[in-house]
């Protein structure tokens, strides 16, 4: 497949296919920023996904992949953008071959937080409604705060804090990268430690996408305005995890990696929809490249399957008919 543009442009103007979200407009002026220190003009725009459109249903039940980035990918295929900009967590687990991740943004504090307008909140208070979109977020709460109801809280952040507002929750339990770059830090009651609520793939870094015919000499250069190695080497490990698994954001997995004095470690795993049963494995690998880190991905989700883990996936698939 060529990459074609049906109005030639200059190859110094970048066309940035983006979520018309606030949160989504920021991270994809922070790409543009980058590629305007290096020399390049850029053009963002805005596009509507599947993800965005469907309010009234939660995502597990939408029931595609790519919700939030397929429309992003079609202008990728079509030749009307040179990049996509995602939250890395939204990426699905494969794309087409068509496609590449060319770059993965320096990563955010990873942790999940607890949001509320009440400085007093308590996550120890008997009957509390907690607000969350994430199939993960709410299996982990129903293991170590059991005692807490989850809620529904579909929508971009500005939405949930309004919903919030009403009262339809206690608080709101969301990733800290989003509420960090939207400047509502001083919401955040409680920070979820991320050794009990290990985060989903990708969580705190933005993802570049790009043609995988893209002028290899111009990917070059845009991949060296953009790419921070350490996170990309971290998210290759964490999205083998999750591609082995065949999870996605329906699926209450989790993976996390970090990279310490050439050493890569992967904690990943799998929790059942109750919480109840739940499933981890940790390991570590001194090869911290490419490959390395890919194969330790494999190597820890053949783990948690083994140990668990299918008949999890089986019962969650059962349960959702």
């Amino acid at each position: 497949m060529t990459f074609t543009d049906p109005n030639p442009l200059p190859m110094t103007l970048i066309r940035l296919a983006t979520r018309a979200s606030r949160l989504a407009l920021w991270q994809t002026e922070h790409v543009a920023a980058l590629l305007q220190k290096a020399g390049f003009e850029t053009e963002i725009v805005p596009m509507q996904t599947t993800g965005d459109a469907v309010q009234d249903r939660s995502l597990a039940k939408i029931g595609s992949k790519g919700v939030f980035t397929e429309e992003l990918e079609n202008s990728l295929l079509r030749g009307e953008t040179h990049l996509a900009v995602h939250s890395a967590k939204d990426v699905q687990s494969s794309i087409p071959r068509e496609l590449e991740l060319l770059a993965f943004l320096e990563r955010e504090q990873v942790n999940d937080v607890v949001l509320s307008f009440d400085e007093h909140f308590s996550l120890d208070k008997p009957g509390i409604v907690l607000g969350t979109s994430s199939t993960r977020r709410k299996a982990q709460l129903r293991r170590f705060y059991p005692h807490a109801e989850t809620a529904e809280a579909r929508g971009n952040l500005q939405t949930r804090l309004r919903k919030l507002e009403e009262g339809q929750f206690d608080a709101l339990v969301l990733a800290y990268a989003g509420v960090h770059r939207m400047g509502y830090e001083h919401l955040v009651r409680h920070t979820l430690p991320a050794h009990q609520f290990v985060p989903a793939t990708g969580q705190g870094s933005i993802a570049v996408e790009c043609a995988a015919d893209l002028d290899d000499d111009l990917k070059v250069r845009l991949k060296a305005a953009l790419d921070h190695a350490a996170t990309h080497t971290c998210l290759l490990a964490e999205r083998a995890f999750l591609h082995t698994m065949e999870g996605g954001c329906s699926i209450p997995s989790f993976a996390l990696a970090t990279l310490e004095n050439g050493h890569l470690r992967l904690h990943g795993g799998l929790i059942s929809l109750s919480g109840e049963e739940y499933v981890e494995e940790i390991q570590t690998t001194d090869a911290a490249t490419g490959a390395g880190a890919q194969a330790l991905g494999v190597a820890v989700a053949d783990a948690v399957l083994a140990r668990g883990g299918r008949e999890i996936l089986a019962s969650i698939r059962e349960h959702r008919g």
